[in-house]
């Protein structure tokens, strides 16, 4: 394996397929099976027994992401729209195209639990046409996902009303940087964007400082147009207006609405206030909200320090990189977790937008979104003054606003006879063994279900479903389900050869979250090398002969280099250097990323731009897809003193300038001949009337496309100009990015590859 260096490409290899017999399902359609994005299993062949699977020492997970897009124009979902649907008795999984029909087609078998059931006499006549139709053209026996519109029956109550609540810091921390102002104009000029189909979504606002500011805010067109503030200095049991006047109709309100926004910045212009009473104005929203449930966006600026939920500054500059680091991710104070089950009983999730300069305790505040199907979203040292911070914000917020979003979500995941979920990762509440709510449901997010094999599989196949019942943005009741068959094995070497390295690295990414927040980084990279050392060691033993080398399968080669890239991703590097709320944000996103996002962000894209080929950054003739440039491992080794390099993890972009490089190119890509006067740092790449910095700027755009990668997310990457030759603190970021050389306190790959066939020839 180390004679034949993992190349760039293998880290985004597509899952093992899975072989499944042609006629196993109830037709032949060929979309029987639900597609990777949807479901991707961690093994493409199940071990029969418990006892294989722990001797293989690999995983048998599922990453679910229900959906692939921010926005309806994902590949369209099949959607049965009759409210004909038809359950297994016992176990209580959707009809699906592996279900077996018997006794001349009035019965169907469970592919699940193998209980015999009635076909439902709906199933074969369309009741709008008052005609038979042919059961084989139905959505649900040809396809691994559909969408049933659901009957009253799923519902607790009927769909309620999309409703935003904004919390915004009203103090002086977010004057100073400018975030009142912005967040004000970006929410006025997306309120026709948000969602908002059946006419019923609501808005309202809270403002914060050390006191609660409510705004009432009339109709359009009433005699008085004019918003009113109610101010409420008592935090312990702030006094709460009737909720009618405050949560505002979008389509009775919009003008109104947006005249508020407009004004909002000056009712607060000479507010000298620094305290931050977030958690009393967090409390206040929910009991707003709490009767009908509501998606609850906080924007601030500064460390809660004031009412409930207060916080101290805790950074200690002195522990970073210690074995006492640990302790600054775990949550300073109880309330934010308990508040948090408590906002997902009522429905209500929230969304957080962190935008101090300073300590802002992102490990406690992030446990909001955490419980209640929400993310967080953070912006160190972000000021409206920089441009291109200004535009990055607009860019991702108004993607918020417009986004798709379920409510009143619950995921299950059933499974054949002998399997059984034992453990869920990712941000929502466990509300039972095998449920997990969701007040609204995201559209960027998975999830990762563990599975455990309580008796030995007899079938030569098993199924595992996953159902998720929503409401949809305009109040209507669907269940999305998935269906998912994979072949069982009792031969070690077809586990091996079906594991799929890149669900392996997202399941174990989960794992190494938990055990950081649980017992600490130290314990977390532990684990990740101690269990790619038992993989090797395993296939060594019991499949790979007695090579001195490092072995695995083609399908496991890039393990071992996504396990180093997830050990020096900055959410759990030993460095000295990361602060505690950086460090908790990159948490945050290893453990709710899309796989082909996570990927990217532990193993970033790496393009040598100088010398691409002439047709790349050109849209190639037969897709119309830009055509990217040959990507290039994570080593040092591969930049010349005169290149131009794009290192792209997904969050951040950087070009690297070499120090040699020369006039005409530096004059094609800044318009500059003289490398010292390029601008360093966050920044905007000029376009210029020339070829190269077309395909520069195309190049540059394409990378930032996240639909190109199947993948919803509102991230807009921000662009870094690095000079080899320049600032130096930049430059040693960029460089982390390598993750083959050595860099901060971590190993090169060499080094790492040679410990590891260290301990597996022991």
């Amino acid at each position: 394996m180390i004679a034949a260096p993992v190349q760039a490409v293998e880290i985004d290899a597509p899952p093992p397929p899975i072989a499944l017999p042609a006629n196993l399902a109830a037709t032949p359609s060929p979309h029987a099976n639900c597609p990777a994005p949807y479901i991707r299993s961690t093994l493409a062949s199940v071990p029969t027994t418990h006892s294989l699977l722990k001797k293989s020492k690999l995983p048998f997970s599922l990453i679910v992401q229900p959906y692939t897009s921010l926005h309806e124009d994902e590949a369209p979902i099949p959607v049965i729209d009759d409210q004909v649907i038809s359950r297994c008795r016992r176990c209580r999984a959707y009809i699906n195209p592996y279900v077996t029909f018997l006794d001349h087609g009035h019965r169907w078998r469970c592919n699940m639990c193998n209980l015999t059931n009635d076909v439902p006499q709906a199933f074969d006549w369309d009741a709008a046409q008052q005609k038979s139709v042919d059961r084989w053209q139905r959505s649900e026996l040809n396809y691994g996902v559909v969408e049933f519109v659901a009957p009253q029956e799923y519902m607790v109550r009927p769909p309620q009303p999309l409703v935003y609540l904004f919390l915004i810091e009203v103090g002086q921390p977010s004057l100073v940087n400018g975030l009142c102002a912005t967040v004000s104009k970006i929410i006025a000029e997306a309120l026709p964007r948000i969602p908002n189909a059946d006419g019923r979504t609501r808005v309202g606002f809270i403002g914060f400082d050390t006191s609660l500011y409510y705004f009432s805010i009339p109709r359009d067109g009433s005699e008085n147009n004019d918003p009113s503030m109610l101010v409420i200095s008592d935090l312990d049991e702030p006094f709460l207006p009737t909720p009618d006047n405050l949560l505002v109709t979008l389509s009775e309100s919009m003008q109104n609405v947006q005249t508020f926004l407009e004004k909002l910045p000056n009712m607060f212009q000479d507010n000298l206030q620094t305290g931050s009473a977030m958690g009393s104005a967090l409390r206040a929203g929910h009991r707003m909200t709490a009767a009908i449930g509501a998606k609850i966006t906080v924007l601030s600026s500064s460390l809660p320090n004031a009412g409930f939920g207060k916080l101290e500054n805790r950074e200690r500059k002195d522990i970073l990189g210690t074995s006492k680091e640990g302790s600054l991710l775990q949550t300073q104070n109880s309330f934010y977790k308990s508040f948090a089950v408590e906002c997902s009983k009522n429905q209500v999730s929230i969304d957080m937008f962190l935008f101090s300069s300073n300590y802002q305790d992102v490990a406690s505040l992030s446990n909001l979104p955490r419980y209640t199907g929400g993310q967080t979203y953070f912006y160190p040292g972000w000021n409206a003054a920089r441009q291109e911070d200004a535009i990055k914000l607009a860019q991702e917020f108004t993607n918020y606003l417009s986004s798709e979003i379920g409510l009143e979500a619950v995921l299950r995941v059933r499974a054949s006879t002998g399997l059984r979920m034992s453990a869920f990762y990712g941000n929502f509440f466990n509300r039972s063994s095998d449920l997990c709510a969701f007040p609204s449901f995201p559209r960027d997010q998975q999830y990762n279900v563990e599975v455990a094999i309580d008796e030995t599989l007899t079938r030569p196949q098993v199924f595992l479903q996953a159902a998720v019942l929503h409401t949809s943005c305009n109040g209507s009741r669907r269940i999305r389900v998935m269906t998912l068959g994979l072949p069982t094995t009792d031969n070690i070497a077809s586990v091996y050869a079906g594991a799929d390295a890149q669900a392996i690295t997202t399941y174990f990414s989960h794992k190494a979250v938990e055990r950081a927040l649980s017992s600490g980084l130290d314990a977390a990279r532990d684990a990740l090398q101690s269990k790619v050392i038992e993989i090797l060691q395993t296939y060594k033993s019991n499949i790979g002969g007695g090579t001195g080398g490092l072995t695995l399968p083609g399908n496991l080669r890039a393990l071992p280099v996504l396990f180093l890239g997830l050990i020096k991703n900055v959410g759990l590097r030993k460095s000295a250097l990361i602060p505690s709320d950086l460090r908790a944000a990159a948490l945050c996103l290893l453990s709710t990323l899309p796989t082909a996002l996570l990927l990217r962000y532990i193993y970033p894209a790496f393009h040598s731009l100088h010398d691409m080929p002439d047709d790349a950054g050109v849209p190639d003739p037969q897709t119309g897809n830009i055509v990217m440039p040959p990507l290039l491992n994570l080593s040092s080794e591969r930049i010349v003193p005169y290149g131009l390099y794009l290192l792209d993890d997904g969050v951040n972009q950087f070009l690297w300038v070499g120090r040699d490089a020369v006039p005409a190119l530096l004059m094609d890509v800044f318009g500059i001949e003289d490398q010292s006067l390029i601008k360093q740092g966050k920044t905007t790449l000029p376009l210029l009337d020339n070829d190269f910095s077309q395909r520069i700027h195309a190049v540059l755009e394409k990378a930032r496309d996240h639909k190109a990668k199947g993948v919803g997310s509102i991230t807009v990457p921000t662009l870094y100009v690095v000079r080899e030759s320049g600032e130096p603190t930049l430059k040693l970021w960029a460089q982390t990015l390598l993750v083959e050389d050595r860099a901060d306190q971590g190993v090169s790959l060499q080094q790492w590859l040679g410990m590891l066939r260290e301990k597996v020839v022991q």
